[in-house]
C-alpha cells in the first residue's frame, strides 16, 4: 500500500498524489482500493506505539514522513529507531545535551540522547548495570550512535576529566585501525567492540574497558572493488612527514599493492592528512609515547613492503631481520616428522599465500596489542569503598549483517553474531515478557514473532553444527575446504535453514538468516579458520631486532595451545552474550535509508526489508499492548507512597487507580505492578509534583512554627522590657520628688544654720585678735632675751678657742671637736629658732612657760659642755662623736634633716710598728704601686682636699668624669649613717656633696643626685660604675686605698675597709693591681685582713657580679655585728633548683621562672628585685624575695617510688602552686580531683566540711574561689573524697602523693620546663625568625609567640652523644643482644636499618615488635598521632555505616573513666569526631544527652555544637593542624589568607568551614559589595574540596604519597591561600572601590605588563603616566628613574618600541597631564581604561597546540565571560573566539588540555600541551555553572505546571 491524497478532478476522476509527489490517476475498478487513512498516519508520529494503523505500510510511512521532515529518530516504546540520514544535522551540539540531560524518556522529541540519558538515570535509580544495543546493516550509522552516546555520558559526568577524554579519543584510533571504506559504508567498521564504561557513586565516569570482536583480517591484502584498505594505511602516507617517509622509504598509496587492489585510494567526505593529525593527537592523549608512535608506523610499513615484491628487501629493514631469513621464511615452509624437521620451498602461489598470512598477523597482532594499550590507559582502580561495586554502562558497537556478492568465513561468523544480538533483542521484548505475564497471571494473549533460534542451533547451538565441522575438519592436515563442504551438505541435506550447493563441484553453501538468505563461498575457509603461522615464521620473530615485532607475537612463541578462530570467536561472544544478561538492554535500531548514501533518499524496498527481519511489528504490537515497566509491590509502593491519597488495603491498587484512568494500562499480578511504558514518566512527574507540594507544606508549617516562635519569644520580651520600663519611670519620678523635697529641706536648715556661724564666728574673732596680741607681744620679748645671751656665750668661747689656739701654735683648721660643738650648738639654735622663737605667737602662756624653761635647761647643759669640752680636749679618751651624741641627744634628728641615727663604727686599732717596717719593705705595697702608676704628684696617703685628677690614666673621657665623683664620695660615704669628716676651717657649716650626673645615666635617675642619697645609693654609683666600666676598677681600688693609707680618723678608716670589702666581693681588680691589693690587704687590720682577702679569692675564682650590691649585704657588713665567714645565713623555705621570687617576677606562661642559673650570684638576684623595689617608690630592705627549693625540670626517667623525700618536696610544690594559682588547667575537674587526693592525705578516710573547708583553702586558688564560690567547690571536693577510689582501699599516702606528681608530670610538662629565647641563624625554614625553646621530659619544643609548638624533637633526635644511636621517626631498629646493655637500666643495643649503625638506645623511645623478620610498612605506619587520627576516623569518613561506631566507643571509654589522661585525649577524640562528621538519628539523641550532661567538662559544649553545625560528613579525616589545635587544648584555628595587594589577614576557620562561606566572611569583612565571583586559591592544589580542611588535607597527603612511608614526616605541607577574584562578570570599575584597590588594579596590572593585551602607543603612554604617579606619588626626584622603571610602566614585549630617553619624555608628558589626582584615583583610571578592551578581566594561558596546522604552535588561550579566544602572541591578534555555548566539552591531563567546538559528531577539536591544563578545566567550569545558575529555572516549573 501506497500513502498519499486523492484528488477529485472536474470531470470525477481520481488521483492520487502519493507520498513520493507522483501523481497517478485511479481506474475506476481500483477505487474500491481506497482506504482514508487513520489520523495518526497523516502527519506521523514520534512513537509508533500510538499509531493507529499498525500494519507494515503504516509503519513504513510513518518513517517515510518522519525521514522527509528531518527527523531520523523515532520510538517504538523504550526502542529508538534511528534513521541514517548521511548527512550532518545541527542536533548534536551542546544545548542539546542540556536539553536532554535528567529528561524523562518521551518528554522531548525522540534522540539517542533521551536513550543514552535514560541508561544513566535508570542506572544511578535502580543501581543496576545498563547496556545499550546498537543494531543494523553495515552503514547504518551505529558507530556514530555508539560515539554519540559515549560523547553524551561524558558531558554528563561533567568532571572534564582526562579518562574523559581518552575514552572519546581511543574512538579514532581504533576507526583508523579498525575501519575501512566498503561499497555500501565509508566508514564500515571491520571489527566488533564492546565499551564498558565505569562510573563511581556521584556517577562520575572513572574509567573504562574495551573488548573487541574478530578483526578482519584479509582486508589487510585484498580488498574488493571500490573499497579501501584500513583507513590508518591511507592516513599514515598522507599525513606523515616527508622526511619520516623517506626513512621508511614510503610514497604513495598507489605504489602499494596491498592499497591499491581495489582501485579505490580516496574516500569523498574524508581528509586523510587531517585525520592523521587527529590520529597523532588520540595517540598522545592514550599515552602512546613517540616510540611507540614510530615503531608501530615502522610494522604498518613494513606490511605495505611485504606487498611489494620489489620492496621486499626493504621489508626485512623495518622488521630488523635478514633479508635471507625473510626470503627463507616467506619461501620455504619447514615440517616436523617423527625424528627430523623437513623444509621444502614452496610454489610461488603458496609463497604469496605466506606472505599475506604473514602480513595479516602482523596487522591483526598490533590491533590487539594496541586494545591492550588502550584499555591500560583507560582502566582507573575504583575509587569508592570496596563494599560498593562500581555500576556501568555498555556500548555495543558489532559488525551489521552482511551479504555481499561473495561471501567469505567472516562473513559467516559476522552474520552468526547478529543472529545471537537478534535473539537477544527477541528474547527480552517478547520471550521473556510473555513468560513474566503467564508467572504472574496476567490476561494476555500471546503474540507471535520470529524466532531465530533454530538458525542458532543450526550455525552452533547443536551437535555437529556448521562452526563444529568446521573447526573439526580444521584440525585434520590433510583437511580441504571440499572435505569440509560435503560434511556439511550430508549433516544439514534435510534442515530447511540450509542450502546445499547448486552443482555438485559447487564450493558455496547457504544459510536462511532471520534477515535472508545468504550463501557463502568455502574456498579459504578452514585457512582463515586455522589462523596459525608456519614454524619458520615463528622464528622469524624470535630472529628480529624489532622489539614492537617481538612484542605483539609474544604470547604467540610463548604458548604451544592451538585453537581455531571460530573457536574464539565463539567464546568471546559467548562472554560478551553473558555479560548483557545482566544488565538492563535499550535497543536502538539503526536502518539505512537507501544503498547510495545519499540524503533525504527513502528507499521502500530496502527499508521494508529491514522493517521485516527486525520484527518491528512485533515489537510495537507486544509494546503497545504489553506492559513493559514491572515494580514489585514493595519498590512501588516505596517509590510512590506518596501519590496514596488516602490509606486502603490494596496500596498498590488504589494508588494505580487514583492515578491511571484507564484500568487496561495498569494489571496487578501476584507480586508485581505491571504498566505501560509511557505511565513510567507520567507517575514520575506526578511523584515528582506531590514531593514538591508536600515540601511546600513542610516549609510552610515550618516557617510558621518558626515565626510563632519568635513571635511569643518577642511578644514576651516585649512584656518584660514593658514592665521594667513602667518600674523604672515611676521609680525615676519618685526619687525626683524625693530629692526635691529634701533639697528644699536642706536649703532651710542651711540658712538658719549660716545665720547663726556667723554671728558666733564675729564674736570669736573679736576675742581671738585681743587674746594673740597681748600673748605675742610678751613672748617675743622673752625670746629676744633669750637669743642674745646664747650669742654672747657662743662668741666668747669661739673667741676664747681662737685665741688658745693662736697660742699653742696650732693649725688654724678646727678639730673635730670644735666642729662637734659648733654643729651642736647650730642645731640647738635652730631647735630654739624653730621651736621656741618662731611659734610664739600662737602659744599659750603655759606653753611659753615651759618653752623658756627649756631654753634655760639649753643654756645650763651648753655651759657644761663647754667646761667638759675642755676636759675631752686634754684627756683625748673619749670620742669626739660619742660624747657629743650623748650630750646633744636629746635633739630630735628630724631638725637638720637627716635620714636616721648613724649606726655605731668598727673599732679602731693601730698596727704595731714592725708590721708597718714589713709593709713598707714589700716588694708589692702600695707605694711602689702610685709610684709607678699615679698620675702627676698623686701621692699614695691620706689627704682631706678633693682630687682634681684622676689618680690612673684613663684614656676614656667618660672613665676620667665618672672618677670625679668619687672623691667626693668614698670618704664620704656612710655605710650606716651621715659623715663625719673634719670639714676645712673655711667651710665652717657642713653641706651635704651634690654631683652633676653625665648625659648618659648609667644606673637610676637623675633626681638622685639632686637630692641628699642614702648610702646604698652612694654604694650603687660608685659598684655600677665599675660593674660598666672596666677600665675603671683600679680607680676605685686606688682611691678608696689611698683614702686607708695614713688615715688618722679611725671612723673614716672603718668605713674605708667596709667599702674596701663591698667592692672585693663585687669585682676583681685587673692584674696589674691584684698582687698590690693583695699586699695591702695583707698588712691590714686583723679584724679585716683575712675577711677580705677570701672576698678577693671567692670573686678572683667565681667571676664579677652583674648587679650592684643589696641592701642585705649591708647589713652582714654592720660593725655592731660579729663578723663570721658566712656573710648571712638565708632562710629558705620548701614548697630541683633555687628560685627568686619578687613582687616582680620573670614570668612565662604565668608561672614563675627560675632567676638562678648555672653561674648566676644569688645576691645578684636579691639586688635585681630590691631595685625593682625602688623603682616603685618603696624602700630597698621590704623587697618582698624569697628563695624557694623547687623542682624545675623532669628526667625522662623520673621514678616517684626510688626517692619519697623528692616525691614528698615535689608534692609540696604542686599543692602550693595551686594554692598560689601557678598551676592552672583547663578543666574544673582537675582541681577537684587533686584537692580530693591532698584530702586523703592529709586526713586519709575522714570525712567532715569543716576539714573540706581547710582543704579548699590550702589547695584552691582564690579566683578559683571567688569564680565558683566557696560552698560550691566544698560541695565538689568532698562528694570527690567520699566517693574517691582511696577512702576504702587504705592506701599509703606516700603512693597517691606519688600520682599526684606523676599526675602533674604528664599533665603539666610545660610548668616543669626550662625556656630560652632564641633566633634562627641558619637551618630549616621555621615559621618565624624568633620563637621560644622549650625544653622538658619530653623533649625540645619549638613555640612561636602564639605559644604553639610548630617543631618537636625527641632528646635521641639531637643527641650528641658517641655512644647513642642517631636515628629519626620512623627508622626500624634491629636489636643486638651482647650484654654490653641491660634492658634494666632502660637501654638496649640496636642497629639503624637506615644508616647501618650500632649504639645505645633508650626503651622509652621506641616501640619494640616482637617478630622474626622486618615488619611490614603498613605495620610500622601508625605511629603519629594524624596517622593515629587517619587510622581511627578514616574509615568511617569512607563508611557511613562505621561512624556510629566510632562515636559509641569513644563515648564508652569516658564512661566512668578516673584516668585524667585517658579521659583528656578522650574528649580530643571526640571533639575531632563531632567535626567530621554527625552521628545517625538514631544515636543523636543520645550522644546530645552525653555531652549535655558534662557541663564541666570544657569541651562539651564544644563539641555539641559542633555537632549541630555538621550537616553532612566530611571526606577525608581532621587535617594536621586540627591535631596540633585539640592537643595544645585550642578550639579556635585561625588561617592566614593572602591577597593580590600583598596583604593578609588571619581568619578563623573550623572543622565544618566551607570554602564558599569562608569566601563570604572573607568578602564581608574586606566590606566587598559581594563575594560573587571571588575563590581560594591554594598553591600546588589542584582541586578544591567543600570543606577547607579536607582541601587542605589533600595537599598533604599528595605530597606524603611521592615519599616512603617511613619517610613521612608528620609536619604540614607548605602552601599559600589565596583569595583573588576568579570569575570576572559585573565588573564596573568605581562601582566597589575595596575591590578596585585590593583586587582588580593588583590582579590586571601583571596582565598589562605581560604584554598580552593589544594597546596603541598613545594608550601605553597614557597608562605609563598613570602607573609612575602609582609609583612614585608627587615625587618628581624620581623621573631620573624613568629608564629603570620602564619594566614596571610599560609591557615587556613593547619596551624597545622608543629609546629609554623617548618613553622618559612622552612619560613625564602624561604624568604632568594627570596632575592632581591621587594614587587611588590613578589606580581607578588605570582600570576604566582597560575595561575597554575585550580582553579586559581575561584569563592567559600560553599553550603548544599540535591539532591545527593554521594557528601557530604556540598560541595564547584567553578564558572571559564570553568564552575562549585563541590568540596570536606576537601579533596579539584574536585568530577565534569561541563562546561558551559552542563549547561541547573539554578535559584536562597531566600536560594535555583538550577543547571540542561545535557539534559532537564533526567539531573541532584544540589539543593543547601545557602543564597548567587543570586551571584552564576549572575556570571553564566555573564559568559554566555561573551562567547555568543565572538561567531561570524554568524547567522544573513546566515540570510541575504539566
Amino acid at each position: 500500500p501506497i500513502g498519499g491524497y486523492v484528488k477529485v478532478s472536474a470531470s470525477g476522476q481520481f488521483c492520487l498524489i502519493d507520498d513520493e509527489g507522483k501523481e497517478r490517476c485511479i481506474p475506476e475498478g481500483e477505487k474500491a482500493s481506497l482506504k482514508p487513512m487513520h489520523p495518526t498516519s497523516v502527519e506521523g508520529v514520534d512513537d509508533m506505539i500510538r499509531l493507529g494503523d499498525l500494519s507494515e505500510a503504516g509503519l513504513l510511512r510513518n518513517l517515510l514522513v518522519r525521514h522527509k521532515q528531518g527527523s531520523i529518530y523515532t520510538y517504538v516504546g523504550s526502542v529508538l529507531v534511528a534513521m541514517n540520514p548521511y548527512q550532518m544535522l545541527p542536533i548534536y551540539t551542546a544545548e542539546q545535551v542540556d536539553l536532554y540531560h535528567r529528561r524523562k524518556l518521551g518528554e522531548l522529541p525522540p534522540h539517542i540522547f533521551a536513550i543514552a540519558d535514560s541508561c544513566y538515570y535508570n542506572m544511578r535509580r535502580k543501581n543496576r548495570n545498563q547496556c545499550c544495543i546498537i543494531s543494523g546493516e553495515s552503514g547504518a550509522g551505529k558507530t556514530e550512535s555508539t560515539k554519540l552516546i559515549l560523547q553524551f555520558l561524558a558531558a554528563v559526568s561533567g568532571q572534564h576529566s582526562w579518562v574523559e577524554q581518552q575514552i572519546i579519543q581511543a574512538n579514532p584510533v581504533l576507526e583508523a585501525f579498525g575501519n575501512a571504506k566498503t561499497i555500501r559504508n565509508d566508514n564500515s567498521s571491520r571489527f566488533g567492540k564492546y565499551v564498558e564504561i565505569f562510573f563511581n557513586k556521584e556517577g562520575a565516569i572513572e574509567g573504562a574497558h574495551m573488548e573487541q570482536y574478530l578483526l578482519e583480517k584479509s582486508r589487510v591484502c585484498h580488498q574488493a572493488p571500490q573499497e579501501r584498505n584500513y583507513h590508518i594505511f591511507y592516513c599514515m602516507l598522507s599525513g606523515m612527514p616527508s622526511d619520516h617517509k623517506k626513512t621508511l622509504s614510503l610514497g604513495d598509496a598507489s605504489q602499494f599493492k596491498y592499497l591499491s587492489e581495489g582501485n579505490c585510494l580516496t574516500c569523498d567526505g574524508r581528509d586523510d592528512t587531517e585525520e592523521f593529525g587527529r590520529i597523532r593527537s588520540a595517540l598522545k592523549i592514550l599515552t602512546f609515547s613517540d616510540r611507540d608512535c614510530w615503531e608501530i608506523f615502522k610494522l604498518l610499513a613494513a606490511i605495505l613492503h611485504m606487498g611489494n615484491i620489489d620492496f621486499q628487501s626493504y621489508a626485512s629493514v623495518t622488521l630488523q631481520v635478514d633479508d635471507a631469513v625473510l626470503e627463507k621464511s616467506l619461501t620455504h615452509r619447514s615440517f616436523m616428522t617423527n625424528r627430523e624437521i623437513v623444509t621444502k620451498p614452496l610454489s610461488s602461489e603458496k609463497a604469496i599465500h605466506t606472505r599475506d598470512a604473514f602480513a595479516k598477523a602482523i596487522y591483526g597482532r598490533l590491533f590487539v596489542w594496541m586494545f591492550t594499550k588502550i584499555n591500560s590507559a583507560i582502566h582507573k582502580p575504583q575509587t569508592d569503598k570496596p563494599t560498593y561495586t562500581r555500576k556501568s554502562i555498555g556500548l555495543l558497537d558489532i559488525f551489521g549483517f552482511e551479504n555481499f556478492r561473495q561471501n567469505s568465513f567472516e562473513q559467516l561468523c559476522i552474520n552468526y553474531a547478529n543472529e545471537h544480538l537478534q535473539q537477544f533483542f527477541v528474547r527480552h521484548i517478547f520471550k521473556l515478557e510473555q513468560d513474566e505475564y503467564s508467572k504472574e497471571g496476567i490476561s494476555w494473549k500471546h503474540i507471535a514473532f520470529n524466532d531465530n533460534q533454530k538458525i542458532l542451533d543450526l550455525l552452533a547451538v547443536k551437535p555437529l553444527n556448521i562452526l563444529a565441522l568446521i573447526d573439526e575438519e580444521s584440525t585434520f592436515p590433510k583437511g580441504t575446504d571440499a572435505t569440509m563442504l560435503n560434511k556439511m551438505n550430508k549433516e544439514h541435506d534435510g534442515n530447511k535453514l540450509y542450502m546445499s550447493s547448486k552443482s555438485n563441484h559447487g564450493m558455496q553453501f547457504g544459510v536462511k538468516h532471520f534477515a535472508g538468505t545468504v550463501y557463502y563461498d568455502c574456498e579459504g575457509f578452514l585457512e582463515k579458520n586455522r589462523d596459525s603461522l608456519s614454524m619458520d615464521i615463528m622464528e622469524l620473530f624470535k630472529k628480529s631486532s624489532n622489539k614492537m615485532l617481538k612484542l605483539i607475537f609474544e604470547k604467540d612463541t610463548n604458548t604451544n595451545s592451538i585453537s581455531t578462530l571460530s573457536g574464539q570467536f565463539r567464546h568471546s561472544l559467548d562472554s560478551l552474550m553473558k555479560a548483557l544478561s545482566l544488565c538492563q538492554p535499550f535497543f536502538i535500531r539503526c536502518f539505512k535509508p537507501n544503498d547510495k548514501k545519499m540524503p533525504m533518499v527513502f528507499n521502500r524496498e530496502l527499508c521494508m526489508q529491514q522493517l521485516r527481519y527486525s520484527g518491528m511489528l512485533e515489537t510495537i504490537k507486544i509494546r503497545k499492548l504489553g506492559y513493559p515497566i514491572r515494580h514489585t509491590f514493595r519498590d512501588f509502593l516505596q517509590r510512590y507512597r506518596v501519590l496514596l491519597k488516602t490509606p486502603a488495603a490494596n496500596c498498590c491498587a488504589a494508588i494505580c487507580r487514583a492515578m491511571i484512568r484507564d484500568e487496561e494500562d495498569w494489571k496487578i499480578g501476584k507480586a508485581k505492578v505491571f504498566l505501560r511504558d509511557h505511565h513510567d514518566s507520567f507517575l514520575e512527574l506526578e511523584r515528582e509534583q506531590e514531593l514538591y507540594r508536600k515540601a511546600l507544606i513542610i516549609q510552610r508549617v515550618m516557617l510558621a512554627h518558626k515565626d510563632r516562635a519568635n513571635f511569643v519569644k518577642k511578644r514576651r520580651a516585649a512584656l518584660v522590657l514593658q514592665k521594667n520600663w513602667r518600674g523604672h519611670r515611676d521609680r525615676r519620678d519618685f526619687c525626683k520628688l524625693k530629692q526635691g523635697f529634701a533639697r528644699l529641706q536642706a536649703k532651710v536648715r542651711s540658712r538658719q544654720l549660716h545665720t547663726e556661724y556667723m554671728r558666733r564666728r564675729a564674736a570669736a574673732i573679736t576675742l581671738q585678735t585681743q587674746t594673740r596680741g597681748y600673748l605675742a607681744r610678751k613672748d617675743l620679748k622673752h625670746k629676744k632675751d633669750a637669743v642674745i645671751l646664747l650669742q654672747a656665750q657662743t662668741r666668747g668661747l669661739l673667741a676664747r678657742k681662737t685665741l688658745k689656739k693662736m697660742k699653742t701654735d696650732v693649725s688654724v683648721q678646727w678639730n673635730r671637736a670644735d666642729f662637734l660643738v659648733f654643729s651642736t650648738f647650730c642645731r640647738m639654735f635652730s631647735f630654739i629658732i624653730h621651736t621656741l622663737v618662731l611659734p610664739q605667737a600662737f602659744l599659750t602662756a603655759q606653753e611659753k612657760e615651759a618653752q623658756e624653761r627649756t631654753a634655760l635647761e639649753l643654756q645650763q647643759r651648753l655651759e657644761e659642755l663647754l667646761r667638759k669640752n675642755e676636759e675631752a680636749a686634754k684627756s683625748q679618751v673619749k670620742d669626739d662623736e660619742e660624747m657629743v651624741e650623748n650630750i646633744f641627744g636629746f635633739l630630735p634628728s628630724a631638725i637638720v634633716g637627716q635620714e636616721g641615727p648613724a649606726p655605731e663604727g668598727f673599732e679602731v686599732r693601730r698596727e704595731k710598728e714592725e708590721k708597718e717596717k714589713d709593709k713598707e719593705s714589700d716588694e708589692f705595697s702600695f707605694s711602689k704601686f702610685a709610684s709607678l702608676y699615679f698620675q702627676g704628684s698623686s701621692s699614695p696617703s691620706h689627704i682631706q682636699q678633693r682630687l682634681r685628677q684622676p689618680l690612673l690614666y684613663h684614656e676614656d673621657e667618660g672613665d676620667a668624669l665618672a672618677t670625679s665623683l668619687f672623691d667626693s664620695m668614698v670618704d664620704h660615704t656612710e655605710i650606716y649613717g651621715r659623715s663625719s669628716r673634719a670639714e676645712p676651717e673655711e667651710e665652717p657649716q657642713p653641706k651635704m656633696q651634690t654631683v652633676q650626673e653625665e648625659e648618659d645615666v648609667l644606673f637610676g635617675e637623675r633626681a638622685t643626685y639632686d637630692r641628699p642619697m642614702t648610702p646604698l645609693e652612694k654604694l650603687h654609683i660608685i659598684v655600677g660604675y665599675a660593674i660598666v666600666r672596666q677600665d675603671i676598677r683600679d680607680e676605685i681600688y686606688c682611691q678608696i686605698l689611698k683614702q686607708l693609707t695614713a688615715n688618722k680618723n679611725p671612723k673614716s678608716t672603718n668605713r674605708g675597709w667596709i667599702l674596701l670589702s663591698i667592692c672585693l666581693g663585687i669585682f676583681p681588680p685587673t692584674d696589674r693591681l691584684t698582687k698590690y691589693l693583695q699586699s695591702f690587704i695583707h698588712y691590714g687590720p686583723s679584724e679585716y685582713s683575712s675577711y677580705c682577702s677570701e672576698r678577693l679569692r671567692r670573686t678572683l675564682a667565681n667571676g664579677e657580679r652583674s648587679e650592684p650590691p643589696c641592701w642585705v649585704e649591708l647589713q652582714v657588713g654592720n660593725p655592731s655585728k660579729k663578723i663570721k665567714n658566712t656573710p648571712f645565713i638565708l632562710k629558705m623555705t620548701i614548697p630541683s633548683f633555687l628560685q627568686v621570687c619578687g613582687e616582680q617576677e620573670a614570668h612565662y606562661k604565668n608561672k614563675p621562672a627560675g632567676l638562678l642559673r648555672g653561674g648566676q650570684h644569688v645576691l645578684d638576684t636579691v639586688s635585681i628585685c630590691e631595685q625593682d623595689e625602688k623603682r616603685q617608690g618603696r624602700e630597698e630592705q621590704h623587697a618582698p624575695w624569697r628563695l624557694y627549693f623547687r623542682k624545675e625540670i623532669f628526667t625522662p626517667w623520673h621514678d616517684c617510688s626510688s626517692d619519697q623525700v623528692s616525691t614528698e618536696l615535689i608534692y609540696r610544690q604542686i599543692i602550693h602552686g595551686l594554692k598560689s594559682g601557678d598551676y592552672q588547667s583547663d578543666k574544673e575537674d582537675d582541681y577537684v580531683q587533686l584537692a580530693a587526693k591532698h584530702y586523703y592525705v592529709q586526713h586519709g578516710s575522714e570525712s567532715s566540711m569543716e576539714t573540706t573547708e581547710k582543704i579548699v583553702r590550702e589547695c584552691v586558688s582564690m579566683t578559683l574561689i571567688e569564680n565558683k564560690s566557696m560552698v560550691k567547690l566544698m560541695q565538689m571536693i568532698h562528694s570527690a573524697h567520699t566517693q574517691g577510689p582511696y577512702i576504702n582501699s587504705s592506701k599509703p599516702a606516700y603512693e597517691v602523693k606519688a600520682e599526684t606528681v606523676e599526675y602533674a608530670r604528664e599533665k603539666w610538662p610545660i610548668y616543669f620546663s626550662k625556656f630560652y629565647e632564641a633566633q634562627i641563624v641558619s637551618g630549616p625554614s621555621v615559621p618565624q625568625d624568633q620563637f621560644v625553646v622549650v625544653v622538658n621530659w619530653k623533649g625540645v619544643f619549638f613555640q612561636d609567640v602564639t605559644e604553639a609548638a610548630f617543631l618537636q624533637l625527641s632528646y635521641p633526635e639531637v643527641s650528641k652523644d658517641p655512644t647513642l644511636l642517631n636515628y629519626r621517626r620512623g627508622d626500624v631498629l634491629f636489636m643486638i643482644k651482647d650484654g654490653e646493655y641491660s634492658s634494666e637500666e632502660g637501654w638496649i643495643k640496636a642497629r639503624n636499618e637506615r644508616t647501618n649503625q650500632t649504639g645505645a638506645v633508650s626503651l622509652d623511645a621506641i616501640r619494640i615488635l616482637p617478630m622474626l623478620t622486618r615488619p611490614t610498612e603498613e605495620t610500622l605506619h601508625v605511629r603519629t598521632p594524624i596517622d593515629l587520627t587517619n587510622q581511627i576516623f578514616g574509615p568511617a569518613t569512607a563508611h557511613v555505616e562505621l561512624r556510629d561506631e566510632i562515636y559509641c566507643q569513644i563515648m564508652k571509654q569516658m564512661s566512668n573513666n578516673s584516668h585524667g589522661l585517658s579521659m583528656e585525649r578522650g574528649w580530643q577524640l571526640l571533639w575531632l569526631c563531632c567535626g567530621l562528621f554527625p552521628p545517625s538519628q538514631l544515636l543523636l539523641r543520645f550522644a546530645q544527652r552525653f555531652l549535655e550532661s558534662r557541663p564541666r567538662e570544657p569541651l562539651a559544649s564544644n563539641c555539641l555544637q559542633r555537632m549541630q553545625a555538621i550537616i553532612e560528613g566530611r571526606k577525608l579525616p581532621p587535617h594536621q593542624v586540627e591535631v596540633d589545635a585539640i592537643q595544645n587544648n585550642s578550639t579556635q584555628i585561625f588561617h592566614k589568607v593572602h591577597f593580590p595587594n600583598d596583604t593578609s589577614e588571619l581568619f578563623e576557620v573550623t572543622s565544618t568551614t566551607r570554602i564558599k562561606d569562608l569566601c563570604r566572611n572573607i568578602a564581608k569583612d574586606l566590606q566587598l559589595s559581594s563575594s560573587d565571583g571571588y575563590s581560594l586559591f591554594v598553591k600546588t592544589s589542584t582541586k578544591v574540596s567543600d570543606y577547607f580542611f579536607d582541601n587542605l588535607r589533600q595537599l598533604t597527603d599528595v605530597i606524603k604519597k611521592g615519599k616512603k612511608v617511613k619517610e613521612a614526616a608528620p609536619t604540614i605541607a607548605p602552601y599559600l591561600v589565596l583569595f583573588m577574584r576568579k570569575l570576572w562578570f559585573n565588573v564596573i570599575p568605581g562601582k566597589d572601590l575595596t575591590a578596585d584597590l585590593n583586587f582588580h588594579f593588583p590582579q590586571e596590572l601583571p596582565k598589562y605588563l605581560r604584554g598580552y593585551h593589544s594597546v596603541s602607543k598613545e594608550d601605553m603612554i597614557s597608562l605609563a603616566g598613570l602607573l609612575l604617579r602609582i609609583q612614585v606619588d608627587t615625587d618628581k626626584s624620581q623621573f631620573v628613574m624613568i629608564p629603570r622603571m620602564l619594566k614596571d610602566l610599560v609591557p615587556a614585549d613593547q619596551q624597545k618600541l622608543m629609546t629609554a630617553d623617548d618613553w622618559k619624555k612622552h612619560i613625564i608628558n602624561a604624568y604632568n597631564k594627570q596632575a592632581g589626582i591621587t594614587v587611588d584615583e590613578a589606580k581607578l583610571q588605570f582600570l576604566k581604561m582597560i575595561s575597554q578592551w575585550p580582553t579586559f578581566g581575561c584569563v592567559f594561558f600560553e599553550v603548544k597546540q599540535t591539532s591545527e596546522k593554521s594557528y601557530p604552535s604556540v598560541i595564547t588561550l584567553s578564558v572571559s565571560k564570553q568564552g575562549v579566544s585563541i590568540i596570536n602572541p606576537k601579533t596579539k591578534e584574536v585568530l577565534a573566539m569561541h563562546l561558551f555555548s559552542k563549547i561541547t566539552s573539554w578535559s584536562s591531563g597531566n600536560t594535555y588540555f583538550h577543547l571540542t567546538i561545535g557539534s559532537l559528531v564533526q567539531g573541532n577539536t584544540l589539543l593543547c600541551e601545557t602543564s597548567m591544563g587543570y586551571r584552564i578545566s576549572d575556570l571553564l567550569s566555573s564559568y559554566k555553572d555561573m551562567y547555568l545558575n543565572e538561567i531561570p529555572k524554568v524547567r522544573k516549573s513546566r515540570r510541575i505546571n504539566i
